[in-house]
């Protein structure tokens, strides 16, 4: 397991990186499919899971959420690649407000970066609300069943098996995988 602190390293190998994406505001699959578009500008997009429906966490008085996970591959330092998912979202009208859990055009976390773990006032990976979070951990468990959490050592599926709500309130919908 690597350690970086910064988040900033010169010269960045291709590593892969998976995010989450999510939308609950305006055309949501297609803020999904642009956000994608965007990002395969600076990346390149691998795999996507299906598109799941899920139901609102922390503030229910709002609608749903389209939510799905993506597998890029990147040469972006962990610090350039947070910049460029807040430009995407801010591009797409995202506006940060002061109360969390807000209604969103897209929301972009990013989950894993390779196999290291990092920690500063900007990022921290993986994220760290992941293991709690069925709307993370159902497509991420779809297409990288077997991937390892650098800290907690168990796998996608295993978190997925484990998490205590269960998957209740996440539907895939349907004909997209």
């Amino acid at each position: 397991m690597k350690k970086v602190s910064s988040g900033k390293l010169k010269d960045y190998k291709a590593v892969n990186v998976y995010l989450s994406l999510g939308s609950n505001m305006g055309d949501r699959q297609y803020n999904l499919n642009e956000a994608l578009r965007l990002i395969a500008q600076r990346a390149k997009l691998f795999e996507v899971s299906s598109t799941y429906e899920t139901e609102p966490v922390g503030n229910p008085d709002q609608p749903r959420f389209l939510n799905l996970v993506a597998r890029i591959q990147t040469r972006l330092a962990p610090l350039e690649l947070l910049t460029l998912t807040k430009g995407i979202e801010a591009k797409m009208g995202r506006v940060k407000e002061d109360k969390p859990n807000a209604p969103r055009p897209i929301d972009i976390d990013i989950l894993f970066y390779g196999d290291q773990v990092i920690k500063n006032r900007q990022l921290t990976v993986p994220h760290p609300r992941l293991m709690e979070r069925a709307f993370v951990l159902v497509p991420l468990a779809e297409i990288a069943p077997k991937l390892i959490h650098p800290v907690s050592g168990k796998s996608a599926e295993k978190m997925l098996a484990e998490l205590k709500q269960g998957v209740q309130g996440v539907f895939k919908l349907p004909g997209n995988g």
